[in-house]
């Protein structure tokens, strides 16, 4: 988390506000966390009541959530204030580039990206950002165990399209190589396919947790 938030310095100096919100971690992050950030937050665990939290306290008009394993392109913060101001856009993501050493990442960040970009709904690790007139309009990030970052940009999609940017931020691969590539996209469309065909996001959420923890 300190590289993670050491690379967010710059956008700090320039006016963006840093809100780390930690779910439950022992390892001490918080502590780490506090001189490099303006808050430092407790919250439930779980992306979408750490995300709540999170944008509960935020001052600024726009709000991005960050997951802490990616790392954004440098001037992510013009990007988006220029998005928005040239466009009619109240929400958005950027393209993403997985970092490792398998074959197959550059494959499917392309196969992420265009999907993405076909279907208008975004994924956490690739950036969400959006108005606090939009965010607050939908009432936040529905409170779900897994498929939060699914549901929002299906709210946010049905009030209007997402601006996407090219320009890539930068994830890292290593939970797929850990957990086997091809496991991993196996998985992540099984779960899809059984959200959108109803199943309850709690089971989803047990069922990926297990598959992590037989790795």
């Amino acid at each position: 988390m300190v590289a993670a938030l050491e690379r967010l310095q710059p956008l700090r100096r320039r006016g963006a506000e840093i809100i780390v919100v930690d779910g439950g971690s022992s390892d001490g992050s918080v502590a780490l966390a506090a001189p490099q950030a303006d808050r430092v937050l407790a919250a439930p665990r779980g992306r979408a009541s750490q995300m709540n939290a999170g944008a509960a306290v935020a001052r600024g008009g726009i709000l991005l959530f960050l997951h802490a394993d990616c790392v954004l392109p440098p001037d992510a913060d013009r990007l988006i204030v220029e998005g928005f101001a040239t466009s009619s856009r109240r929400w958005g993501r950027f393209d993403v580039c997985l970092a490792g050493g398998h074959a197959l990442l550059g494959l499917i960040a392309f196969m992420m990206n265009l999907r993405s970009r076909l279907t208008g709904i975004a994924t956490g690790d690739q950036g969400i950002f959006v108005t606090r007139a939009e965010f607050d309009a939908v009432g936040g990030v529905p409170q779900m165990q897994l498929m939060e970052d699914i549901a929002f940009s299906r709210i946010l999609k049905s009030r209007g399209a997402p601006l996407c940017l090219r320009v890539r931020i930068t994830v890292s691969g290593r939970r797929w190589e850990e957990c086997g590539v091809l496991r991993t996209i196996v998985l992540m469309w099984r779960l899809r396919l059984a959200y959108f065909l109803g199943a309850d996001p709690a089971d989803l959420a047990l069922r990926y947790d297990g598959s992590r923890a037989r790795r």
